[in-house]
């Protein structure tokens, strides 16, 4: 998903401590229904969810992975809240249902801290074909664990970034940077307010969720020299970095934003943009292949620069997909095969060929940025996007020590509870129900329960 992070996108909770408390946390998701068969000899049960990417994926399995190895491959595809609480409650209690699973780099730490993951680094070391050395470093990273293992391969990856109408800013003679400021962001968003009847500056997202409105304030307050915990668990919302850098973002977006910003979010953003309501945004990465789809109304009237800074030198966030392996699985070793296989080189060709390159998974491998066939494709942004991913610095995304991996986010099961509450005041702030200053004290008090029980352990 786009990380709408992506994100409603991408995102939801879960439990360290103990077992029962991960499910519970991830129990906002309805679990859905969809049964593996448990099958036996050569097979492998994969619990995925069901964006467009992986019924690609499930598409093509049988007439390719399946018919080179003999593995038969059970799919169970639900979508993405679903498909998260499912996944909690196999992994949790080592149900050893599903041997395959798409997690992402937020659940990874603690998901391996509990030991409900395989440990990879035995299978990449032996399989020389899958060339670990390809895949993006800070994919490498995200996917690592505190003690240094591997837990999880990206099927595909993505930062944020600024996008922009050319034509709207040639038209006002607006001058964009490659790497942009926000404050130079927020000049030409006042300037191109109004460029076309009915177009207003800039969308930011505004819409309440730990995936939606925190994913992309969180990138600003990191920049602004902000952070929610210090490395001791402090909390910091009212820190006067993180005032300035929400502050910032409500006034912009309230100035010069989308109509109806406290309820927009990744979906109503891509729309604004591509129906020409707005001359900027700053979102996903992956927005670009819509925008550059074939049917897109701006096709090639897009331009595309890294996420805005202010004290740091690159501010984009960091998402994966990946593939993780519980640690009951059955069959470990065909999990294995069918994971080198769906993150492989051989996988993102055959997709080019049969699908086209457009819809290749892109973001984690170095080689799909030289391949001619792809770059033709996404001739628009996959330089931008390629800097994007490979600037972004999971471990430390500001400009002091952080307590957990993690840039959109604080790598923590209870953050998904204590985003979303968050956010629900940081849009009522941008509504105009509250100032910021009575948004980020409630806030306050929110993260200090948290906090405190991490300085207790």
């Amino acid at each position: 998903m786009a990380y709408r992070g992506n994100r409603r996108s991408r995102h939801t909770a879960q439990a360290v401590a103990a077992a029962g408390a991960a499910a519970a946390l991830l129990a906002a998701c309805s679990g859905a229904g969809g049964t593996a068969s448990s099958g036996g000899g050569e097979t492998v049960n994969v619990l995925m969810v069901n964006n467009p990417q992986m019924i690609e994926l499930q598409k093509l399995t049988a007439d390719h992975f399946t018919k080179e190895t003999g593995i038969k491959v059970n799919f169970t595809v639900l979508p993405e809240n679903d498909v998260r609480d499912k996944i909690s409650q196999d992994f949790s209690n080592q149900a050893g249902q599903y041997d395959v699973a798409t997690i992402s780099n937020f659940e990874i730490p603690f998901f391996a801290k509990n030991r409900w993951l395989h440990p990879l680094d035995s299978y990449v070391a032996k399989d020389k074909a899958f060339d670990q050395g390809d895949i993006l470093a800070p994919m490498r990273e995200s996917l690592t664990a505190e003690d240094g293992k591997l837990y999880g391969q990206p099927f595909y990856g993505e930062s944020s970034f600024l996008m922009y109408r050319k034509d709207v800013f040639a038209e006002k003679g607006l001058k964009m940077s490659d790497s942009p400021t926000w404050q130079q962001v927020a000049d030409l968003a006042a300037k191109a307010d109004g460029a076309k009847p009915g177009m207003k500056g800039i969308c930011l997202r505004g819409q309440p969720g730990w995936g939606e409105v925190i994913a992309p304030l969180t990138t600003v307050v990191n920049t602004f020299g902000g952070t929610w915990f210090t490395k001791d668990w402090q909390a910091r919302l009212t820190a006067p970095e993180f005032k300035k850098a929400t502050k910032f973002y409500v006034d912009l977006v309230r100035r010069h934003g989308e109509a109806g910003a406290a309820q927009s979010g990744y979906a109503e953003c891509l729309n604004n943009l591509a129906q020409g309501k707005v001359a900027m945004w700053y979102d996903a990465t992956a927005a670009a292949g819509s925008l550059e789809s074939a049917k897109s109304p701006v096709k090639d009237r897009i331009g595309y620069v890294q996420a805005p800074v202010d004290k740091t030198p690159s501010s984009g966030w960091l998402y994966t997909w990946a593939w993780g392996v519980q640690k009951a699985s059955k069959h470990p070793d065909n999990a294995w095969k069918f994971i080198s296989w769906a993150s492989s080189k051989k996988y993102e060709a055959l997709v080019g060929e049969k699908i086209g390159w457009e819809n290749v998974p892109a973001g984690k491998r170095a080689s799909t940025y030289g391949n001619a066939d792809y770059r033709k494709a996404a001739a628009a942004f996959h330089e931008v996007t390629k800097r994007s991913i490979t600037g972004a610095d999971p471990r430390n995304p500001g400009v002091q020590p952080r307590p957990t991996i993690g840039i959109q986010f604080v790598d923590i099961p209870e953050f998904s509870d204590l985003g979303t509450k968050v956010s629900q005041e940081i849009s009522a702030a941008i509504a105009g129900r509250q100032s910021v200053d009575q948004a980020l004290n409630k806030s306050q008090a929110l993260a200090e329960k948290v906090a405190k029980e991490y300085r207790g352990r």
